[in-house]
């Protein structure tokens, strides 16, 4: 598989804060001075960074690959929206579990590992990397590891990363404005006609 694009570490960085403040199923209680300190400043927003500018990003070539893989099964292109990947979750969450906070250091531990766990589970299985694996092989993985509290002894590493990462790539995916539209969100959008307040309402307020 080869390497795609990455996306501008500005704007992975404001979606990844964005993401800590708003998402609520990803239990954070937000990125601020408070969590912070001790970690030196937050990023500004409004300046461009290169990797290791502000914090070294994380997962390497082939890390972030098999990310991009999972991330793909676990929210696949369909006739509404792109894929995960296509939508550069992977660089979401590099960007989130190279944070030096404590939450996404927490989540760090459990992708890494995670993604270790994955590479040996399809070895075992297939003989081959997560990453090589045909998706119906992909498949038959996740399905062992994504019911946690189903899963058996030996697939309870597995189902801790996978709940984490579908969180996470659940979390990044629907906070783009793709991700909105697949959810129907419409939001604070202006009516394109509107005639007025209904006349019973106008007669309550003997405004007729």
């Amino acid at each position: 598989m080869s390497a795609t694009k990455r996306m501008d570490r500005r704007e992975a960085i404001k979606w990844m804060l964005t993401a800590t403040a708003t998402v609520p199923f990803l239990q954070v209680s937000g990125v601020g001075a408070t969590i912070a300190r001790g970690y030196g400043q937050d990023p500004k927003l409004m300046e461009a960074y290169q990797p290791g500018d502000l914090w070294p990003l994380t997962l390497s070539p082939e890390q972030h690959q098999a990310v991009a893989a999972l991330c793909d099964v676990i929210i696949p292109a369909d006739d509404k929206s792109p894929s995960a990947s296509q939508l550069k979750v992977p660089d979401f969450i590099d960007e989130w579990i190279s944070a030096p906070y404590p939450t996404q250091q927490e989540d760090r531990k459990i992708v890494l590992d995670g993604l270790q766990w994955l590479d040996k589970e399809s070895t075992k299985r297939f003989q081959r990397r997560f990453v090589e694996l045909a998706e119906a092989e992909k498949k038959q993985i996740c399905d062992a590891i994504c019911r946690g509290p189903q899963a058996s002894r030996a697939m309870k590493p597995g189902a801790i990363f996978f709940s984490k990462m579908r969180d996470l790539t659940a979390g990044a995916f629907y906070t783009t404005q793709e991700g909105m539209n697949d959810l129907r969100y419409v939001g604070n959008v202006a009516l394109t006609k509107f005639d007025g307040p209904p006349a019973e309402v106008l007669a309550y307020l003997k405004l007729q």
